[in-house]
């Protein structure tokens, strides 16, 4: 029985401590991705940078384009948790929300907090897919997923009885692909420099002018 015990602890322990090289790894690569760019950052710049061997990374992340894509995830959700951002408590909170106007700014509140972590990568990731054929494979890839998402929010206003007569589902997701779009919140945030309450309050009211009856 005390064999039995002194493995699994052995197990937790080893487990946790792999955590924290995977998250330190992640933090690394995120860092010398926004430094230097995705194309020309090598393995064992990442490896030395997180002071962990190359074969670490490797068993860790079989390829390059896997740790980008764990560096991606990351910046989206704010931790290294396997709980896609869609089973996040703040959105499973929103499926409940019946008041049309609540439950899209609900979403502008989302896009907010995401697009203030994530819009270093975003920009990094779009400026790498111009010349590195894993980035543009991997920004198809998040822009077809951010398009199924916000498809959710369409059906959402939509089952709510409260989608405008003008527009369908598939036209409710284009505008909201628009107007949520990371290449908009940059032009806001940055170059017109507004505030990120500024940018969600117009994001909820503007959502709500376009889509709701």
């Amino acid at each position: 029985m005390d064999d039995v015990k002194t493995r699994n602890y052995d197990t937790s322990r080893r487990t946790k401590r792999t955590m924290a090289t995977r998250l330190r790894v992640i933090e690394a690569a995120r860092d010398l991705f926004l430094e230097r760019g995705y194309p020309v950052t090598s393995i064992e710049a990442i490896a030395a940078a997180a002071d962990a061997a190359p074969a670490t990374l490797y068993r860790l992340f079989p390829s390059k384009r896997d740790l980008l894509k764990a560096v991606v995830d990351v910046s989206a959700v704010g931790d290294d948790e396997p709980v896609a951002l869609h089973e996040r408590p703040e959105l499973l909170a929103l499926r409940d929300e019946r008041d049309p106007s609540a439950y899209v700014r609900g979403f502008a509140h989302v896009a907010r907090v995401v697009g203030e972590r994530a819009a270093g990568i975003q920009q990094m990731l779009r400026s790498a897919a111009l010349v590195d054929s894993e980035a543009a494979e991997m920004l198809a890839t998040l822009n077809q997923q951010r398009y199924t998402g916000q498809g959710i929010v369409a059906r959402g206003v939509r089952d709510r009885g409260a989608l405008k007569s003008s527009l369908n589902e598939e036209e409710a997701t284009d505008v909201i692909y628009g107007l949520m779009s990371p290449e908009l919140r940059r032009i806001l945030r940055h170059e017109r420099a507004w505030t990120a309450e500024r940018y969600e309050t117009w994001l909820g009211n503007i959502l709500c002018a376009a889509l709701l009856e």
